[in-house]
């Protein structure tokens, strides 16, 4: 008697993809040169600095300082973080009302290493058809060589990305120098370590089991598709024609004949599948699997040339314009509420960004009042409250600053025996200091200001404090 048994996990079945060449092609090409380019030179860009290694791009994490050309962040500039990320969210949503999943098709880190590494093996192992051959090829020389040689350049360009992402966080010369000494931080050496096995699995091996599975990009991107979005479309009324696809064998070969018979467009070639980096089938509608990366309409693309007829059997179209009986030329449909809501956003938060950047103060204080206790009865009857001010000089240079009071008499500040304060570039520094009022000045005082001083520039900075007193 045979048991039924129930397939749980579907084993993987390696996607081999066909080289393909085209518009969208050469686009991608060019974001992967130009990002790879940027990510692992950056490092290496030299930048006169008094405070810190001369790189034009640290973040050093000893000094809790990010350096980014000639702006410095703080901890205290964490409010440019927040909006950074809510810009980013914005932007994204824009892009996919817009054109669909345009950062998952060109921009998404694990598109443009995957892609690389798909290139190596072509390069390598040959073109689809060699490449499926030596997968059922039986284990010898050739398939050793060949398939080794694949992953070691996988391996080194993994190990390089994580010594590069390394380099952000120190300066690349002695870091470079150091890890391969033996003599790096423990640190630097777990980093590179974690950053080579998950940029080799996921660019390497997983591929498209990190887009289908593991990331959620995918899943609320698609709940932002509108009628109006333009996406990577099947012309399925075109494609299919009244009686289906059908291969161009005599009396169905050129385009006349084709609509004369009522079959469509569509040749049954199955380029867009052998091209598609996430293996669906385009013709079959649009999936959540489809990173819109537009290789499988250069693949259809060509062959529609190689055929004589039109172009655009697959293209970027929008379901409204796919579904008319009258289909336009496709083009961007911007003019709509939840777009120009996502633009307005955009605009606003990121002119609300460059202007913090741009007004930014030199020096950071914070007045912080001890509460332990939040007042002292003095000998004389006078009230004590007691203050720890927080300076952060954000310059290159040392800078002396100088703390008077506002709103109450200047004897009431006390600073013991410092009368100028010097915080060196770069750093932060925290004093003590005490108000001291009489009793009948302190029941009419509940705020006052303490002002500070850069002596070499003359900015002042006014900091509202409150005084408290034993209540009658």
């Amino acid at each position: 008697m045979e048991e039924n048994v129930q397939v749980l996990y579907q084993k993987h079945i390696p996607i081999v993809t066909r080289s393909v060449k085209g518009k969208f092609r050469t686009f991608k090409t060019a974001v992967t040169v130009l990002a790879f380019t940027v990510f692992f030179l950056l490092p290496w860009l030299p930048w006169d600095r008094v405070s810190a290694a001369n790189q034009a791009i640290l973040f050093d994490l000893t000094s809790r300082r990010f350096f980014i050309f000639n702006l410095i962040v703080y901890p205290q500039d964490v409010f440019w973080l927040a909006m950074l990320l809510f810009i980013a969210a914005a932007f994204l949503f824009f892009a996919t009302g817009l054109i669909g999943r345009a950062w998952c098709g060109y921009f998404c880190f694990q598109t443009i290493w995957s892609d690389i590494f798909i290139k190596i093996e072509h390069l390598i192992q040959g073109e689809r058809p060699a490449r499926l051959r030596l997968q059922k090829q039986a284990l010898d020389f050739e398939k050793i060589w060949k398939v080794g040689l694949s992953h070691t350049l996988m391996i080194l360009i993994s190990l390089w990305s994580g010594i590069s992402f390394a380099c952000y966080f120190s300066y690349a010369p002695d870091f470079v120098k150091d890890f391969f000494s033996g003599t790096a931080p423990a640190g630097g050496y777990y980093t590179v370590l974690v950053l080579t096995l998950t940029t080799y699995i996921a660019g390497g091996l997983a591929r498209e089991q990190i887009c289908l599975f593991a990331c959620p990009y995918a899943r609320f991107q698609g709940v932002m598709y509108e009628a109006d979005t333009l996406a990577v479309s099947y012309d399925t009324k075109r494609g299919e024609g009244l009686k289906g696809r059908h291969i161009p064998i005599q009396g169905l070969k050129t385009h006349e004949d084709r609509v004369a018979s009522g079959h469509g467009d569509c040749i049954d070639c199955g380029f867009c599948v052998q091209v598609c980096p996430t293996g669906i089938d385009i013709r079959k509608g649009l999936q959540y699997q489809c990173i819109s990366c537009g290789l499988c309409i250069d693949a259809c693309n060509n062959i529609m040339d190689s055929v004589g007829f039109p172009r655009g059997l697959i293209r970027y179209d929008s379901e409204r314009n796919l579904a008319s009986p009258t289909p336009h030329k496709p083009k961007i449909m911007w003019k709509r509420f939840k777009v120009l809501g996502y633009a307005s956003a955009l605009i606003l938060m990121t002119s609300i960004l460059f202007y913090n950047i741009g007004t930014q103060s030199d020096t950071v204080v914070n007045v912080q009042q001890v509460r332990q206790p939040l007042f002292v009865m003095l000998s004389d009857g006078s009230i004590r409250n007691r203050y720890q001010i927080h300076i952060v000089n954000k310059t290159e240079a040392d800078q002396t600053y100088q703390v008077t009071v506002k709103n109450i008499p200047a004897e009431a500040l006390d600073m013991g025996n410092i009368p100028e304060i010097r915080v060196r570039a770069g750093k932060a520094l925290a004093v003590n200091a005490k108000i001291n009022l009489s009793h009948e000045l302190a029941e009419k005082t509940h705020e006052f200001e303490f002002e500070v001083t850069q002596l070499s520039t003359g900015e002042k900075m006014e900091i509202e404090a409150s005084f408290n007193a034993p209540k009658e």
